[in-house]
């Protein structure tokens, strides 16, 4: 059984950076896809970037350009540099990765929080 360890989340101000990473308990080499979601008080959970074993990143159109997703397999970690946050950003982040057949994974989340 993986586990996956999100760390970094916290209070920051509009406009300021964070970084996420997320560390995971054994390999991530062939977690196909890693992702990071969100999800604010009283609403699902979304995808906000995902990235596949091969480097291929999507992201959600609210986040594109100010986030970067990015993974090293070396380390076994995935990581999610946020830029440029706005109050709208605040909410509990979480790690997600998927295991071929039929294995999914997620952290326990994070909490960010952007103040206005």
């Amino acid at each position: 059984q993986v586990q996956l360890v999100e760390s970094g989340g916290g209070l920051v101000q509009a406009g300021g950076s964070l970084r996420l990473s997320c560390a995971a308990s054994s390999s991530i080499s062939n977690f196909d896809p890693m992702a990071w979601y969100r999800q604010a008080p009283g609403e699902q959970r979304d995808m906000v970037a995902s990235i596949t074993s091969g480097g291929i990143t999507n992201y959600a159109n609210s986040v594109k350009d100010r986030f970067t997703i990015s993974r090293d397999n070396a380390k076994n970690t995935l990581y999610l540099q946020m830029n440029s946050l706005k109050p709208e950003d605040t909410a509990v982040y979480y790690c997600y990765g998927f295991q071929e057949p039929w294995s999914a994974f997620w952290g326990q989340g994070t909490q960010v929080t952007v103040a206005s």
